[in-house]
């Protein structure tokens, strides 16, 4: 029951807001009595926590499972973002800012766990589009991991709705990529920013 409790709270969390579902919305949707979720849980923020725990692990294998396709570097990029869209397409409110105005304690757990899983998965793909000649060699990749995820990040703290800072999340990734790229990469860029639903 609890891990039942866990995800439809994670998937009315991420489509309506952390801070307007409360637990009789989240009873209410699954026909059980609140006190059934208080067993489980003493209050509101820790439902809160444990949710974005499964929200970031679920993320997490979302990414591993597309670099196990063995993309080139920068089609990666695009799939990773493509499923994300895809996941918080129902979110009229970007649950990163949601989660840092109303609930900061948790947003700075969740943030600490993030900066050291999406450091490792970036500087992954900037070795691995420069091995295939999609990136330049004279990199300094700490720098560019750096600045990539202050773009990112600033974006999804300070952007409320979340179809906007979709838009402006591909804007970084062309912006991230075109820094990086070779001739090559600029040539498989292109590609990827013709397609329609980008």
């Amino acid at each position: 029951m609890k891990e039942k409790i866990i995800s439809k709270a994670s998937e009315m969390f991420l489509k309506l807001g952390f801070k307007s579902i409360t637990m009789d919305d989240i009873a209410g949707e699954m026909c059980i009595s609140k006190k059934t979720i208080y067993k489980y849980f003493c209050n509101k923020e820790i439902l809160i926590e444990e949710s974005t725990a499964t929200i970031h692990k679920e993320i997490h294998q979302i990414i591993d499972a597309v670099i196990l396709k063995n993309f080139n570097a920068i089609q990666e990029n695009f799939e990773i973002r493509k499923l994300f869209k895809e996941m918080f397409k129902s979110s009229d409110t970007s649950p990163i800012y949601q989660l840092k105005k109303h609930y900061p304690e948790i947003y700075e757990k969740v943030m600490s766990r993030e900066i050291n899983e999406c450091n490792t998965i970036f500087k992954q793909n900037i070795e691995k589009g420069i091995q295939q000649g999609l990136y330049r060699e004279n990199v300094t990749i700490a720098s560019y991991i750096r600045f990539y995820y202050l773009l990112v990040f600033s974006i999804k703290e300070t952007t409320s709705s979340e179809k906007e800072a979709q838009k402006l999340e591909l804007e970084i990734l062309e912006y991230h990529t075109r820094a990086l790229a070779t001739p090559n990469g600029i040539i498989e860029l292109e590609k990827h920013i013709l397609k329609p639903n980008v």
